[in-house]
């Protein structure tokens, strides 16, 4: 795999695998996470797959599971 660095194309990441929740919408609009080879966690928009991929820590996306776990970002969503 080339050089991952924050903001690569996300077709770059070849052999990566990208998963959605399952509270997704049926258009789409969701986040998808794909687990890196160095242990990275990669992030892109499922409306534009060919687009930008933001890479983070493991510690980085345990911190927002945690916060998104404990409410911390209830007040982002529309029903809020």
């Amino acid at each position: 795999m080339h050089h991952v660095y924050n903001g690569i194309t996300a077709t770059k990441l070849h052999g990566v695998v990208w998963q959605k929740s399952m509270h997704s919408n049926s258009q789409g609009s969701c986040v998808e996470f794909a687990k890196l080879p160095g242990g990275e966690v990669a992030v892109r928009n499922s409306r534009f797959p060919d687009g930008p991929a933001l890479v983070y820590t493991i510690a980085e996306i345990e911190a927002l599971l945690l916060g998104v776990k404990d409410g911390e970002f209830d007040h982002l969503t529309a029903d809020a």
